[in-house]
């Protein structure tokens, strides 16, 4: 039998960063590289990525990274991953080319050459396995399903998908290739779950959403259009050219993001111009001069979250684009369950500038993710002995888990999967029979290295309950404090208002330092900071129950210092006059210096001779 087993590194009870490791026999198998965007509560992190130290211990069994589709939870970790492992990519071309996108920004990348366009005909011999691929329907064109082929069967991951009739030929599923996988075993199917959980209105079919987006600019009549959308998301993005050129108005591409998308996208031919491009495309520098009602800004955002760029804009942040009270705003994607609040705010802040907003997942159900029924259509095709459920968090994935057992497949062949579990074939089938330690990168800037649970929660005292920093003065030797405390607050109270509390909190610093210099046996600064530290945050939390950053600020004065000579003295008032006679009589003042300090240097010769 071949040694077969399935470890997620991310993409399970999760929303994003999808990544799946499938090892056969000696060869690992990598399914997408992506990454999710910071939850509300991890401060100041820019991306998340999944743990690489596991493939880097075995990065010389890596075959290949395979990617479903070019969205950033697909292929965002890339840039991160070929830093620390080099591997060829295979992928779509139009994938392929959004990879090297977000590959190249990284210097440290732009030699990485190894690049291979496939598609569904497209069939790759490794040995013990054969790789393959299928068309699927997503909101970006040429998306792909993976399918590896081994002796006892096939394993089947989907990317993402659904199935919608009305989609133009770039986004269409290929049914009979899907009718044909089904045809041989499928051991395993990793099917996407995102949209499972979804109930009452089916989402609209692509058609839909296009003629309301029309109907969207027509209604805008004499406004300016600001479209809010993923900067991959090819198929919105269509539409909006498509009402644009209608309503004969002009696009104006807010953001280097969004331009170099589009661009790549044109180049590809992926994107189908009813316009000449310079009839539809207008220059950002251009934007003052062109009538609102003959204009549409699409702005993205730089890391894809559109909602960002529409809160600089409505606050006059962006240095392009304010929104005014003849703007019509229009929101095209449907925002993820982190960010709702920020949304709302959002939105509150367009209609206090008098803007008209309009949100399409107020009045449609868009997704580009399979529906309940979606997946059990495929598996009613494929009929896996295995199921697992990914692209989704735990509560989407037990949907899938009962949408499965809704059509009669067994509740023991369905694995909700945890990070870093081990899914192994057996004769038995799949099991779990152990896991790797697979933790979360939090990327912070420019820095690969993860910035970690420790600066995590001190940026969230800080953000919650503010800095209190003490700043005192000791003398070592003579065991005392020599200077009286200054204390200052950022994000705690306000000092000015509450001098009573800092009177108090300069006593306890005074006390606890004056009983560890009294008797500690051995001086420690650590163990003296954190003394301090302690009872300053006891006193600070009895007294306004909240606990805020403690930071004692100890430093050390010598207070023996031998004073100045006279003659030393005598030397800096002789270098004062700068002309003259008083120059002169400044260097006879020196040379007697010069030489009356002979004696002092004979006598410390000597007594150092002694």
């Amino acid at each position: 039998m071949t040694d077969l087993n399935i470890i997620p590194f991310g993409g399970v009870r999760e929303n994003g960063k999808n990544m799946y490791a499938v090892n056969v026999n000696d060869e690992i198998f990598i399914l997408d590289a992506g990454l999710k965007y910071p939850e509300t509560e991890q401060l100041g992190i820019d991306v998340v990525i999944p743990d690489f130290e596991y493939l880097i211990e075995n990065q010389d069994k890596i075959a290949g990274i395979f990617l479903s589709h070019g969205h950033t939870d697909a292929i965002g970790a890339l840039p991160y991953l070929l830093q620390q492992v080099q591997a060829p990519i295979f992928g779509s071309e139009m994938t392929i080319e959004l990879a090297k996108l977000a590959i190249n920004k990284e210097e440290a990348n732009r030699s990485f050459d190894d690049y291979h366009v496939v598609n569904e005909k497209t069939e790759i011999d490794f040995g013990t396995v054969k790789i393959s691929f299928f068309n699927t329907t997503h909101t970006i064109p040429e998306a792909l399903g993976i399918v590896m082929t081994l002796d006892e069967g096939q394993i089947v991951y989907t990317g993402h998908f659904k199935f919608d009739q009305t989609v133009k030929e770039t986004f269409a599923t290929n049914y009979q290739r899907l009718a044909e996988i089904g045809s041989k075993p499928v051991l395993a199917l990793l099917a996407d779950a995102a949209g499972t959980e979804e109930t009452g209105k089916p989402a609209a079919s692509e058609s839909q959403i296009h003629d309301y987006i029309e109907e969207a600019f027509v209604e805008a009549k004499g406004k300016r259009i600001i479209v809010a959308a993923v900067s991959s998301n090819i198929q919105r993005i269509q539409q909006v050219i498509d009402a644009t050129a209608k309503t004969h108005r002009r696009i104006v591409l807010a953001g280097n993001d969004v331009e170099k998308v589009v661009s790549t996208a044109l180049k590809q031919k992926a994107l189908d111009l009813p316009l000449p491009q310079e009839e539809l495309f207008a220059d950002l520098k251009d934007l003052d001069n062109l009538p609102d009602s003959a204009t549409v800004v699409l702005e993205t955002g730089q890391t894809g979250e559109p909602v960002k760029s529409l809160h600089k804009m409505v606050k006059g942040e962006d240095p392009d684009v304010t929104i005014g009270s003849n703007d019509f705003v229009f929101i095209t994607t449907t925002p993820a369950f982190a960010v709702e609040s920020y949304v709302a705010q959002t939105r509150n802040m367009l209609f206090k500038k008098g803007a008209n907003v309009k949100q399409i997942s107020a009045d449609l159900r868009s997704s580009g993710h399979a529906s309940k029924g979606d997946l059990q259509l495929l598996m009613n095709i494929f009929k896996p002995q295995m199921l697992m459920p990914v692209s989704a968090e735990f509560r989407v994935m037990v949907t899938a888990k009962e949408a499965a057992e809704e059509i009669g497949m067994n509740p023991e062949n369905i694995i909700l999967a945890k990070r870093g579990d081990q899914i192994t074939l057996t004769d038995e089938g799949f099991v779990k029979t152990g896991a790797v330690s697979i933790a979360e990168t939090m990327i912070d800037g420019d820095s690969l290295k993860d910035i970690g649970n420790v600066v995590l929660r001190d940026r969230r005292i800080l953000s919650e309950d503010g800095v209190f920093v003490t700043v005192v003065t000791i003398d070592r030797k003579k065991r005392k404090v020599v200077s009286k405390p200054k204390m200052t607050s950022r994000g705690f109270v306000y000092v000015k208002a509450n001098r009573d509390l800092m009177k108090e909190a300069g006593k306890i610093t005074i006390e606890a330092i004056e009983d560890y210099l009294k008797n500690a046996k051995a001086f420690d600064w650590n163990e003296l900071k954190n003394g301090v530290r302690e009872k300053l945050a006891r006193f600070l939390f009895n007294e306004t129950r909240r606990r805020p950053m403690v930071m004692p600020v100890v430093m050390e004065v010598n207070q023996n210092r031998r004073p100045h000579h006279k003659g030393q003295e005598g030397d800096k008032k002789g270098k004062k006059p700068a002309n003259g006679k008083k120059q002169k009589n400044s260097a006879k003042g020196k040379k007697q210096n010069q030489s009356a300090k002979k004696p002092a240097n004979k006598q410390n010769a000597s007594k150092n001779a002694e």
